[in-house]
């Protein structure tokens, strides 16, 4: 499942935002990743996350795989936008 966000916090995707998205992905048992700028990384992953450097408005995709991937992609758009 994919589903396209745009990063509506002022600040990009900064570090709280970052945490915040690693707790929720790391809740759900399905593989999720970030897609930005031709790059895929681990949303259960701080470090991952802040090496995308989001700036606000710009546009993510969140990638989830495994059997509640629905409810992880739903969850984490809460919280991006």
């Amino acid at each position: 499942m994919k589903k396209e966000i745009v990063i509506q916090s002022t600040q990009g995707l900064h570090a709280a935002l970052a945490s915040k998205l690693v707790h929720i992905a790391a809740s759900f048992q399905s593989d999720v990743y970030l897609d930005y700028a031709d790059k895929r990384v681990d949303a259960k992953s701080v470090l991952g996350l802040m090496s995308l450097a989001v700036p606000p408005g710009e546009n993510v995709n969140v990638v989830a795989e495994g059997d509640d991937a629905e409810a992880a992609i739903d969850e984490i758009t809460k919280v991006l936008e």
